[in-house]
């Protein structure tokens, strides 16, 4: 087991490993951690005797009805879902360019992809009026509807995310299982789950392989997935969703609030358990970085639909456009342009905020931010009739906002089991990264000139 030391300072004594660090969040959870921890049980408590109620009373506790039949559900389903595909591509993105300090940040990533996915994948069974029929969907599947195409590009997802997230971790269960300060049952955990890897050559070369495989497969695969998503909305002839756009728009929107859900759960940790020495700042002013690019690209893609809806101005799509923009969801736009799109900008651009703390709180604004465009996509369109009638009033209930409260503390206390068991830090991405550039060190250094050339 390599006893790396941290690449810069921070308050870690100078003596501690690599293996150490990673461990951390394992061996010593702490008070905090248990606080914390309870609070997000009591919240996924709430959540299951919300859910109970649905199930015991019907659909009519929610505020759907026959015109909003999406939701707040259907928002959280493509919002969280959305996050896994900008955790998971962070991942893939930064090892398939050779990113060096995506080492630090590549297990947050992959944990918090997973995590959001499994809790995103529930809200399709939680919107249903009658889950007990749900099996029907898979053994008489309409394959002419986007859900049926849906269901398969997230289960495939699903696969592709779990084996991305497991591959890299079973070097570092070799790694660590003879770590001295593990326990006897965490170390025979360990042992198991290394699948024999004893870090020669040639499994080294065979994960190697293997991962930049995965991190090939899961580039277009996501995307495909979320655009697949988004033909939930587009295929059809509503106004506010029949849009040519929606593909590219939800794939760079699950990108966006992807990375800052990265982000502030690498920011949680590096303070938590003081990774300051192992997570350098320099990690998220890349991040940053990212995060402003797509904010533009999203903004673009935001002003391009308005704008051609706006100038047709046909009947159907001026009036979703108007209650939107200027009338009864126009707090909610606003509030969405200025937190999601123009804070998080101004925060990267200026030198003196491009701290992790600083970082941080954009992230915080876009998760939010994106949030509430999610919702803007699915309501404000139900709300129009289609011929003629009133327009229809949306309202989530206590039992709706249950739902999704603890839906969320699920993400947070899903990820905070998973580094009480497995390492938070990619022990073996980072040793590689460090390995490659001490060779390329090595190699490039000019050679010592003799005594005789000296003098």
């Amino acid at each position: 087991m390599a006893a790396t030391e941290p690449p810069t300072t921070g308050p870690q004594a100078p003596s501690e490993t690599l293996a150490d660090a990673a461990l951390r969040p394992v061996l010593h959870a702490g008070r905090r951690w248990w606080l914390v921890f309870g609070a997000l049980v009591a919240l996924v408590l709430i959540g299951v005797a919300a859910y109970a109620t649905q199930l015991v009373h019907g659909l009519g506790v929610t505020g759907k009805n026959d015109q909003v039949f999406w939701a707040l559900y259907t928002t959280s389903l493509v919002a969280f879902i959305g996050f896994s595909y900008g955790g998971a591509l962070v991942s893939a993105i930064l090892r398939l360019t050779g990113a060096t300090w995506r080492g630090s940040v590549v297990r947050i990533a992959e944990t918090t992809a997973l995590a959001t996915l499994l809790v995103g994948a529930l809200f399709p069974v939680i919107h249903l009026g009658h889950p007990e029929r749900v099996w029907e969907f898979f053994v008489t599947p309409q394959f002419n509807s986007p859900i049926v195409w849906d269901l398969v590009a997230i289960a495939t997802y699903l696969l592709a995310t779990v084996v991305l997230f497991g591959l890299p971790l079973v070097a570092d269960m070799g790694t660590l299982s003879a770590h001295p300060a593990l326990g006897p049952r965490r170390r025979r955990l360990y042992h198991v789950l290394s699948f024999g890897w004893r870090g020669s050559h040639a499994q080294r070369r065979h994960l190697e392989n293997a991962l930049t495989v995965v991190a090939i497969l899961i580039v277009p695969l996501a995307i495909v997935v979320h655009t697949v998503l988004s033909y939930a909305f587009s295929l059809t002839s509503r106004p506010g969703w029949h849009s040519t756009i929606f593909g590219p728009y939800f794939v760079i929107g699950a990108i966006y609030s992807g990375v800052a859900v990265v982000v502030l759960a690498t920011v949680l940790y590096r303070r938590a358990y003081h990774l300051e020495g192992w997570i350098p700042a320099k990690v998220f002013r890349n991040l940053g970085y990212v995060m402003v690019a797509l904010a533009i690209a999203y903004g673009y893609a935001t002003f391009t639909e308005l704008t051609t809806e706006g100038y047709v101005s046909e009947v159907a799509d001026a009036a979703v456009l108007y209650t939107l923009v200027l009338e009864r969801y126009a707090a909610l736009f606003w509030g969405f342009v200025l937190f999601g799109l123009i804070v998080p900008v101004v925060i990267v651009v200026i030198p003196r905020t491009r701290t992790p703390g600083w970082i941080a709180f954009a992230s915080i604004c876009v998760i939010g931010a994106m949030y509430v465009k999610r919702f803007l996509i699915t309501v404000p369109p139900l709300t129009r009739p289609l011929i003629g009638g009133e327009t229809a009033t949306y309202t989530p209930t206590l039992v709706e906002l249950g739902v999704v409260t603890g839906a969320a503390a699920g993400i947070g206390l899903i990820v905070m089991v998973v580094f009480r068991l497995f390492p938070v830090l990619a022990v073996y991405e980072i040793e590689e990264i460090e390995a490659q550039e001490r060779a390329e060190a090595t190699r490039i250094a000019p050679p010592a000139a003799s005594p005789q050339a000296r003098a």
